[in-house]
């Protein structure tokens, strides 16, 4: 399998882009918790040398030397329509079995506590917002590897005199990796495409992913399937894989319209974590036993195009299917 090569440090200027202590809670996406509506963030810049990856667009994704210190604007918006104060500052996070999660409330860790903001405390009016700059400041006795952390802008609901008040944050995950010379490699394989139909009908293709790399994954892509029934295809279908930490394997599930004919059908799954990407391809049939795919193939360099669509492409394919199959039956047979 092929690996991404190394980088170079990335103490160096940014570009705008076209914890261990404490219960962990599961987080999807750096997005809102609680009432999603009232505050809203995002990052305006990624480092130079990643001007083509767009997982660092997203979030702070950085390799350092121990001893650098880099900065990143934020931009903050009250999204509210009330004025209201902002709290802006940085918690754990780690990477697990259940993806990237986040320690409750402030809990520090050892990356939270290196990173500083240039506005703790914002006054925003309905609609305002304002940059702040994140400044992340690697100590240089540092040891080597990687750590998680989120940048979070906080906003209270009204004090109505309850026991209860609701707190409503959005975050920026950043992903750091510590050490000497270049950055670790970044690398995953997909195993073996499997077709199933679940016992309510609906057609599911499952596939393996192992991390193989020394840095953390998030994975998305899209699943493309051809040569079906009377030349059907279908796709491409958005795929969301999710974070998956170092060492990790996580298992894709591809779940597709219940009126998908069995098949076979050639499957190509293309998954990428910013500019670290793969495919697999194999036959595959979604009758009532699961049946796995003959071939599976790893590409390293494959480029997702196209746009992501949802599985009613496959309602419109299959109507086609339909359509045809009730020609052929009304079609008059020549005398001998």
């Amino acid at each position: 399998m092929a690996q991404a090569p190394d980088l170079p440090d990335t103490d160096q200027p940014a570009v705008k882009p076209p914890g261990r202590d404490g219960p962990r809670e599961p987080s999807p996406s750096p997005s809102p918790v609680g009432p999603a509506s009232a505050v809203g963030i995002r990052l305006l810049d990624a480092p130079v040398n990643r001007r083509d990856d767009t997982r660092a667009h997203r979030y702070v994704v950085d390799h350092l030397r121990p001893g650098t210190t880099i900065e990143r604007r934020i931009m903050v918006k009250n999204q509210s329509e009330d004025r209201r104060p902002v709290a802006v500052y940085a918690a754990a996070a780690d990477v697990t079995g259940e993806g990237f999660v986040f320690a409750p409330g402030r809990t520090e860790n050892e990356l939270s506590s290196w990173i500083t903001v240039s506005r703790p405390e914002l006054d925003l009016e309905p609609g305002e917002e304002t940059e702040v700059l994140v400044t992340i400041e690697v100590p240089r006795a540092a040891e080597a590897g990687e750590r998680y952390a989120v940048v979070w802008a906080e906003v209270a609901g009204a004090d109505d005199g309850q026991t209860v008040r609701n707190v409503g944050r959005a975050g920026v995950r950043v992903y750091l990796s510590v050490g000497p010379g270049g950055e670790p490699p970044s690398g995953f394989e997909i195993g073996p495409l499997t077709g199933k139909r679940e016992k309510d009908g609906t057609p599911v293709l499952t596939a393996e992913v192992r991390n193989t790399g020394r840095r953390a994954l998030d994975l998305a892509g899209d699943l493309r399937l051809t040569e079906g029934p009377g030349g059907l295809s279908a796709g491409p279908v958005k795929v969301e894989a999710g974070t998956l930490a170092l060492d990790g394997t996580t298992t894709v599930r591809v779940a597709l319209d219940r009126r998908l004919p069995d098949g076979p059908w050639a499957a190509k799954l293309d998954l990428a974590s910013g500019w670290t990407k793969r495919s697999a391809t194999g036959r595959v049939s979604f009758g009532p036993v699961p049946v796995a795919a003959t071939t599976a193939v790893d590409r390293s360099g494959q480029v997702l195009t196209g746009g992501l669509a949802t599985s009613g492409l496959v309602l419109v394919l299959f109507a086609v299917y339909a359509y045809r199959r009730r020609i052929r039956v009304r079609q008059p047979v020549a005398a001998a």
